[in-house]
């Protein structure tokens, strides 16, 4: 009965709320959190309890770690982060499409900035993977946005495991831009350095649009290698707009936005394989469109090794999680080479 976005802060803040009563806690982890050894993997250097994961943009600021990390995730990514808190788009800038099991979404990357993220993830629960994924200000002109993204990086590296170079979100004008040769070049060089002058450095991940084109895709995949990015999470949401059992009126009265959830699917699909097709070791963070057990093994049948929810969360709800942890034990797709 409300709204997509206040329904989505309520949810959270009543999670929030009942955890903080002695046994909620236990009971979650044993309704929702599924633990078999066969779980267990290694990806990125990291060691993940289990290989499913909540994608960025569910915990925006840090806020709800020891929430999600009772309903048996194997790891959270929280963000997009950017240096300064902005408010993000105009409202409503979330809807349903309940027809196809999808949203749309032109948040704009609210967040409350680096400097508070980082003050929560001194906090962070013990015994999960933790994943940063940071981004520009919506002011801050391309030509600037490498000082945004080292900014990030700095304030929240000490806290995350893992970071992810976000350039790929359809509701920051021009951000996508970055994806193209010369910006990503250049972008990835100063972070890769960055990241090299660490005691410790971190594995360097870049999340990456499902609406780029093949010779696009190839472009991206020669500079990662290159520049010896760690990984890719594949994909975002994409603006397209085809095969929805919505109808265009509705869709029209929308407007611009992300698309994900099930129609996602087949998109997400195509640039896993692709990716697999042309590099057959560079690990990959599969997420869009996984509204079940089939869709989450079929990311890994397609070369995935890793894979995050965030729809199918909304739409499923948290039992999405120990359907995906058994049925993968079940048809041992993680002891079957996938590529």
């Amino acid at each position: 009965m409300m709204s997509p976005e206040k329904a989505h802060i309520v949810a959270l803040k009543l999670f929030k709320f009942a955890l903080s009563f002695p046994g909620i806690g236990g009971m979650l982890k044993n309704s929702y959190a599924y633990e078999h050894p066969d779980l267990e993997t290694e990806v990125l250097g990291l060691k993940f309890k289990n290989p499913l994961g909540l994608a960025a943009g569910f915990d925006k600021n840090a806020e709800f770690m020891h929430q999600f990390s009772s309903l048996g995730f194997g790891f959270i990514e929280i963000g997009t982060v950017t240096p300064r808190a902005q408010h993000g788009n105009l409202k409503p800038r979330l809807f349903r499409l309940p027809k196809d099991e999808a949203l749309i979404n032109r948040m704009g990357f609210n967040n409350k900035g680096a400097t508070a993220a980082k003050r929560k993830l001194k906090k962070r629960p013990k015994g999960i993977i933790i994943g940063g994924n940071i981004g520009k200000n919506k002011n801050t002109p391309n030509e600037m946005a490498l000082s945004d993204y080292l900014i990030c990086f700095k304030e929240i590296y000490p806290y995350v495991d893992y970071l992810v170079l976000n350039v790929s979100s359809p509701n920051t004008p021009d951000l996508r831009q970055l994806q193209d040769q010369e910006p990503l070049e250049k972008l990835l060089t100063a972070i890769v350095k960055a990241n090299k002058m660490k005691p410790l450095a971190k594995p360097i991940l870049l999340k990456i649009a499902p609406d780029v084109t093949d010779s696009m895709l190839d472009d991206i995949l020669e500079i990662v290698s290159r520049k010896e990015v760690d990984g890719i999470i594949a994909t975002n949401t994409t603006i397209d707009r085809e095969s929805l059992k919505t109808s265009k009126e509705e869709l029209d009265k929308i407007g611009d936005g992300g698309l994900s959830g099930r129609p996602l699917a087949s998109k997400s699909d195509y640039i896993i394989n692709f990716i697999r097709s042309r590099n057959r070791t560079i690990p990959i963070i599969a997420v869009g469109g996984i509204m079940s057990p089939e869709d989450a093994i079929r990311k890994f049948e397609a070369g995935a090794d890793l894979v995050q929810i965030y729809t199918g969360l909304i739409y499923k709800g948290p039992s999405l999680i120990k359907e995906i942890n058994q049925a993968l034990v079940e048809k041992e797709t993680l002891k079957k080479p996938a590529y």
